[in-house]
């Protein structure tokens, strides 16, 4: 709902008054009887209540517009039964208080409990139409306020759901672009789908030891998959070489960073947009000797740091064309020694305190 469809909700000129009730509080019958003849003439709904309780249970039970409420009453006064009323969270009850009193500190008291007008005994039935319709038209303008507002808290509510729906869905079509790309490059890459289940998670062990929240550790999870994507343009005789690469060999495997890049770059999608980031960035060593762009220590993305780690550990205790699987404690004398030149030493630590959590992945996915 818009503000200009809100506005033409509240109907300034069409206000019928006649279907207003009003409440007449006070003690003595024959200060009723005067007031619900003079209001029931304009054809108002009028209900009466000779004390405070009365006139609270009243208010209660009824959908009352206006109150007219005497001050002096036995027990529970006027001003009381204005405290209450005033009291209640989230309504306006307009409230003229009726009085023989005219001194000045009983109006300043009845204004601080928020009475909305006065009126005078004896009552002038002129005085009195006057007041009660500005009171009623002003209690009509407010709830009409007040359900415009509802529609409007609604339609928010309903569009943000929408969205957010939206967003669900827009996201698992990014994921499943990630899954199908990984798959993609399976044909390409003799590694396993074992392989990509155990970056994966590796991963998302250290992006959760390094305190990131559920959110980004789960990005980390769907993201990391996507750092090999860009063999996809390396060709075969190079991918799958069972001997040492030439220096131009090798040149031309280093650009699958790059491929990578660009195939996932320019996505809206911050899972797209990371996976890019860890596609150009995960070669890069700590000590600036890495590629495509020798970058060093914390100008390497923390997310091609974490890969970086995981992808080597996972290399060397994986099978290849060109070599057979290292033994775990082979692995981790590589690692430790590339601590602080190929790799970030404090990723290179929770990667070892964590290490019982990573070799249970490990032994789930095996090739």
């Amino acid at each position: 709902m818009s503000m200009r469809s809100v506005a033409s909700e509240l109907d300034y000129e069409k206000v019928d008054m006649t279907k207003s009730t009003i409440l007449i509080v006070d003690d003595e019958e024959y200060n009723l009887d005067v007031l619900e003849q003079m209001l029931m003439i304009k054809g108002y709904r009028v209900l009466c209540a000779n004390s405070g309780q009365e006139a609270l249970r009243r208010i209660e039970q009824e959908e009352i517009d206006l109150v007219l409420l005497d001050v002096m009453m036995p027990g529970m006064d006027g001003y009381d039964v204005l405290k209450v009323i005033k009291s209640v969270a989230g309504r306006y009850l307009p409230v003229i208080m009726v009085t023989a009193l005219d001194r000045k500190e009983d109006k300043l008291r009845a204004l601080e409990e928020g009475s909305d007008d006065f009126l005078n005994k004896p009552i002038d039935r002129y005085e009195l139409y006057a007041r009660v319709r500005t009171l009623l038209r002003t209690r009509h303008y407010y709830r009409q306020i007040a359900h415009a507002n509802q529609r409007l808290e609604e339609e928010v509510a309903y569009r943000t759901k929408e969205l957010e729906e939206t967003l669900v869905k827009l996201e698992h079509s990014n994921r499943q672009i990630v899954e199908h790309l990984s798959a993609a490059a399976e044909f390409k890459d003799p590694e396993t789908a074992a392989h990509i289940q155990r970056i994966s998670h590796y991963c998302g062990v250290l992006a959760r030891a390094l305190g990131m929240s559920p959110e980004e550790v789960e990005m980390m999870v769907q993201a990391s998959p996507m750092h090999d994507i860009g063999k996809i343009g390396v060709p075969d005789h190079i991918l799958l070489k069972p001997g040492k690469l030439t220096d131009e060999e090798f040149e031309k495997m280093k650009q699958h960073t790059v491929i990578g890049h660009k195939i996932l770059h320019g996505s809206e999608s911050p899972l797209l947009k990371l996976a890019s980031e860890i596609a150009i960035s995960h070669h890069e060593k700590y000590d600036g000797t890495g590629y495509p762009n020798g970058l060093s220590g914390d100008r390497i993305p923390l997310s091609g740091r974490i890969v970086a780690v995981i992808d080597v550990f996972d290399a060397l205790t994986s099978r290849r064309p060109y070599k057979e699987a290292f033994p775990n404690e082979k692995a981790y004398q590589i690692i430790r020694e590339g601590s602080g030149k190929h790799f970030d030493p404090e990723i290179v630590r929770l990667f070892f305190a964590n290490i019982s959590e990573i070799l249970c992945i490990q032994q789930r996915y095996q090739d």
